[in-house]
């Protein structure tokens, strides 16, 4: 097995194409036959781990859907984390971000104690919020650039100086890391803007949410997530997870997280290593 996440990473990319299974069961949303609480919620997470194993380069998973249950939802999220095998990277998308110290024990809770490969965090506080994570030198950190809700451009669109905020965020995260372990989230959801910015900072990855449910556009998404120097991936959630709400759901959302691995490398124009 390669010995670093991001190896891991690429190694999954080149086999599977950059599509990343999305975990966030939220328990309304359960398929039939599921109980709508912290159960039902890992019982889903486990099947569409099952899928990602098969499917996928990563999983990622929405911490918010395990903490709601409190100390139960920890001990679910504990348990899919020691099932999730070593080579398919578990990006924990928490979106942390707070002062040094704050940020410090954040990281420790992410990287050291669930031993994530990859974590999701906000750049508003600047470098003293987002070193922690990076000093993990075997993990990926992916900080907020241009996400994809309907109103991230309240402020992320604002002009600073000439360019928008997301911009800004974007150059000062790769002059900050010249690392391809630090990357970008950076929705499907505003293909103009992801063209932009992979222009701007060709050297670092994006992980790209915004496809499936959310609208956003899969080719660009394919075509862009990927930076010169690193893999990058797309996050499809609620597609794959809603594929059927009845008993057949596991089956349904395999189908489909199939159909789209493969639209993801066709419109990447990927040359896979498929062997097992």
């Amino acid at each position: 097995m390669n010995t670093t996440a991001l190896e891991r990473l690429r190694a999954r990319v080149e086999r599977h194409g950059p599509l990343c299974v999305g975990i966030d069961p939220h328990p309304d949303a359960l398929p039939e036959g599921l109980p709508r609480d912290v159960r039902g919620v890992e019982t889903l997470a486990r099947g569409l781990l099952e899928i990602a194993i098969e499917e996928a380069a990563a999983i990622k998973v929405n911490l918010a859907f395990f903490e709601a249950f409190g100390s139960a939802g920890w001990a679910a999220l504990e348990r899919l984390r020691d099932a999730t095998p070593g080579d398919l990277p578990f990006i924990a998308d928490a979106k942390r971000g707070d002062i040094g110290t704050t940020a410090e024990r954040y990281a420790d809770a992410l990287l050291g104690h669930l031993a994530a490969d990859g974590v999701t965090v906000s750049p508003y506080l600047g470098a003293d919020g987002v070193a922690p994570f990076v000093a993990y030198e075997d993990r990926i950190v992916y900080v907020l650039a241009r996400t994809s809700n309907p109103s991230a451009g309240t402020l992320q669109d604002r002009l600073v100086g000439d360019a928008p905020l997301h911009e800004a965020v974007a150059s000062w995260v790769a002059g900050a890391w010249p690392d391809p372990r630090v990357g970008l989230v950076v929705g499907a959801t505003a293909p103009a803007e992801l063209e932009r910015l992979r222009q701007l900072v060709p050297a670092t990855p994006f992980l790209v949410p915004g496809v499936g449910a959310q609208g956003g556009d899969m080719r660009a998404a394919a075509r862009y997530c990927a930076a010169a120097t690193a893999p990058g991936v797309v996050n499809v959630s609620r597609t794959i997870a809603a594929a059927s709400d009845g008993a057949d759901w596991q089956a349904a959302a395999r189908r489909v997280a199939a159909e789209i691995g493969e639209r993801l490398r066709e419109a990447a124009g990927a040359t896979l290593d498929r062997r097992a």
